[in-house]
């Protein structure tokens, strides 16, 4: 798949059944790394509610929201969106997945260097971050790709999907380090 066979869509284009059907298609894939989202969007009524509240954090500058689409196929294949944003100290956070039958295909670095774009042009945002659980070798692996500093290891900070506490790996990247690229 190339950059060609799939495009970046935002929230006003999202209908909640397409959100859905992705994450109920990847539950087993995304359960341990995204519980909040797979609990907040395992049912038709949720995810219409969810789409809603991101609707309603975009307006009011709270979170953005950026979905992969297969352009052949119409579906939906990926969710990024820019969460926890303090305006006060100029920060955000990343947090992304892809379609597990879409992994490896560059299509998560994309959006993560579509993401950054945005962030420090758009934004004006000075630091970057992303929180990954321990085991997310894949999420880390993408913070690294993007030159993100490990800052480092939050202990027992993130809830995995079974409800256990997990280890948090902590990434940084400053807007003075992604002009440097």
């Amino acid at each position: 798949m190339s950059f060609t066979d799939w495009k970046i869509d935002r929230i006003e284009n999202i209908l909640p059944e397409e959100f859905y059907k992705l994450i109920d298609k990847n539950k087993n894939h995304i359960g341990q790394t995204f519980p909040v989202t797979l609990i907040n969007s395992d049912s038709l009524e949720k995810a219409e509610n969810f789409i809603s509240v991101s609707k309603d954090k975009e307006k009011n500058n709270e979170g953005y929201y950026f979905y992969a689409r297969d352009i052949k196929t119409n579906k939906l294949i990926g969710y990024l969106c820019v969460k926890t944003i303090d305006y006060r100290i100029l920060k955000c956070e990343l947090g992304y997945f892809i379609d597990e039958d879409f992994q490896g295909k560059g299509i998560t670095s994309k959006m993560v260097s579509d993401a950054l774009a945005f962030c420090f042009n758009e934004l004006k945002i000075n630091k970057v971050f992303i929180c990954t659980s321990e085991i997310n070798l894949a999420s880390q692996r993408i913070a690294l790709k993007h030159n993100f500093k490990q800052e480092g290891i939050l202990r027992d900070e993130f809830r995995n999907g079974d409800g256990e506490l997990q280890n948090t790996v902590y990434f940084g990247l400053l807007k003075a380090e992604y002009n440097q690229t």
